[in-house]
């Protein structure tokens, strides 16, 4: 393949966007593209290359699709005039491979919690910035391979540029704090957006954010309180859980976030 493929390819994964790749395994009798074509589907349904356009590349369009949804490969075979109802009569066979970004954590705040969860993220090949402008805290002896950002919270999340595919988990040490970091983030793409802290606090959050006019669709990217249920208690333990929920999300073993109402998790207080 081309140059220009391979660096689209890397582009798209370098921006965290989901891909799939077409490749024609073998070509038969009359067909649009030989053994070896391949094409690149974006997870918006734009492409680069081409397998020969037609039926057989809208096909594997969807099918390329569906894999990246469901983050599996996929081999079918399609002969042209019984499964198309073209007149070439040609077969070909196409392997569609699901290809994932690397997980993107943002954590916002360098206390315990972050400070046990995140080995456990770099262990599972994440890519880990931790924000906090507490520079004993947010210091490269805790938190080996992330990238540390020295910033205020709020600011950064203002700024930030996130996709689909950006994960945010905000701990800090203060209420506040966190209320205004998750209000910064909500009008911003993700796939999921952790909170930690009590119901009730978390419960007051929506009410504030309702009162400044935000839109009650933006609360179902909320995650809160944190972490799947395991009765966690200590922060390795709710490290733990919360690995575990990213880990679910990411899978889409559940849907890809879950509001307040959907999860009866135990009460844990800040960080």
């Amino acid at each position: 393949m081309s140059e220009k493929f391979y660096k689209r390819l890397n582009e798209a994964l370098k921006n965290g966007h989901s891909i799939a790749v077409v490749t024609v395994l073998s070509a038969g009798g009359s067909t649009p593209r030989a053994s070896g074509a391949r094409m690149m589907v974006r997870h918006d349904g734009t492409i680069e290359g081409t397998i020969g356009g037609g039926q057989v590349e809208f096909i594997a369009i969807q099918r390329a699709l569906e894999a990246i949804r469901t983050q599996t490969h996929q081999r079918i075979s399609l002969h042209l005039t019984r499964d198309l109802g073209m007149c070439c009569g040609g077969e070909v066979e196409l392997f569609i491979e699901s290809i994932q970004p690397d997980l993107r954590v943002v954590v916002f705040g360098a206390g315990h919690v972050s400070h046990a969860l995140a080995p456990i993220l770099t262990a599972m090949d994440a890519s880990v910035t931790v924000v906090d402008d507490r520079l004993e805290f947010a210091d490269e002896a805790r938190f080996p391979g992330c990238t540390l950002v020295h910033e205020d919270g709020i600011t950064f999340a203002q700024s930030f540029e996130s996709n689909d595919d950006t994960y945010f988990l905000v701990v800090t040490h203060d209420h506040q704090r966190d209320q205004d970091i998750v209000e910064a983030l909500l009008p911003k793409s993700c796939a999921w957006l952790g909170l930690i802290g009590s119901r009730a606090k978390i419960s007051k959050f929506f009410i504030r954010y309702r009162a400044a006019g935000l839109n009650d669709t933006l609360f179902t990217k909320v995650s809160g309180p944190v972490g799947l249920d395991i009765g966690a208690e200590t922060p390795a333990e709710i490290a733990v859980s919360i690995a575990a929920e990213i880990i679910t999300v990411r899978r889409q073993r559940v849907g890809s976030v879950h509001s307040l109402s959907h999860k009866p998790i135990p009460a844990r207080g800040g960080n």
